[in-house]
């Protein structure tokens, strides 16, 4: 069967993407992104897919293939929980990049409209911000089904991560026949996406006298647990109890607040930008840039999807195609 071509917006590194394709069931052919940091990774894993790196507000709908699927994770920084949570008023006006989208949407009409979100999407402003989105879908002749689902529960990805999954069908049937994937066990372990064993660079350890002030004495006194994951919060640690990387942010592993710490025989060091990656459900086989800042690649992981739980939602979206 002919792969389904798809189109993806806001395509950060392309864990979307990547997610889709696992399937078997279809083919990215067109890519936009407005960073170039994140597009660099997204073209050294997809070389055959011309990313364009440019800003929504100026892609001319005329540009755009046709596409069977729209993919987007739009920016959430507007509507997460980490943010100032101002949404559509969001000053950099992030949060009317959906508008932009809807016009693309609106001319292209794909069958299918794949989005992903925080989870605060849906409450915030009382559910007003949410249901705009909804409503817009519904007016271009979308049907809508949306779930958040948590990666630790659907992806069995060793990470506290929930996010909102919005699927809309033109075709009604497809709609009807299309249900979000069931929960299933984590058998996943930390160490299947952090390697213990190895020492790493010495730039990822801390040691005394690495950084201003009394961080080290604090991480020293507080991280005891080597099968733990904790975080330094500006000025204090918190360990994660629940046995799994606690959501990655985009500001994951730039010394300040969410990084991720683990302990080991080699000391006491962050997460890497590819065990950060691991994590999100890239595999091992997924490229990275060797010219670009870790801080680069940590924001670009924080800013990724769980690629399991994508692939897992894009397989119940090709069952519901096929019928």
């Amino acid at each position: 069967m002919e792969k389904l071509k798809c189109a993806s917006f806001f395509a950060g590194v392309g864990g979307i993407d990547l997610g889709f394709e696992q399937t078997g069931g279809f083919k990215t052919i067109y890519a936009n992104e407005f960073d170039p940091y994140p597009a660099e990774t997204f073209k050294k894993n997809f070389p055959n897919v011309d990313v364009i790196v440019q800003n929504i507000n100026d892609i001319k709908e005329d540009n755009v293939p046709d596409h069977d699927v729209l993919l987007a994770g739009f920016p959430c920084q507007a509507f997460s929980v980490a943010g100032y949570r101002q949404g559509f008023d969001d000053k950099k006006g992030r949060g009317e990049l959906f508008f932009q989208l809807a016009r693309i949407i609106a001319k292209k009409k794909p069958s299918i409209v794949f989005l992903e979100n925080v989870k605060n999407l849906v409450g915030h402003d009382n559910g007003n911000t949410f249901q705009v989105i909804i409503e817009s879908l519904k007016a271009e002749g979308y049907h809508v089904k949306y779930q958040v689902l948590n990666a630790m529960e659907y992806g069995n990805i060793c990470q506290n991560r929930e996010r909102i999954y919005i699927v809309g069908f033109r075709d009604k049937a497809q709609y009807q026949r299309f249900v979000f994937p069931m929960p299933i066990p984590l058998t996943s372990t930390l160490s299947d996406i952090i390697d213990f064993e190895e020492k790493k660079d010495d730039k990822y350890y801390y040691i005394d006298g690495k950084y201003k002030g009394d961080i080290y004495q604090k991480l020293v006194a507080a991280i005891d647990d080597p099968s733990a994951v904790y975080q330094w919060r500006r000025k204090y640690v918190r360990k994660n109890k629940s046995g799994v990387v606690p959501t990655l942010t985009a500001n994951q592993g730039e010394g300040g607040h969410n990084v991720c710490i683990i302990k080991t025989k080699h000391g006491i060091r962050k997460m890497t930008p590819e065990e950060c990656f691991y994590t999100q459900g890239f595999p091992k086989s997924w490229k990275l840039p060797d010219n670009m800042a870790d801080s680069r690649l940590y924001k670009q992981a924080g800013n990724s999807v769980c690629v399991s739980v994508i692939e897992r939602i894009a397989e119940e979206i090709l069952r519901a195609v096929n019928g």
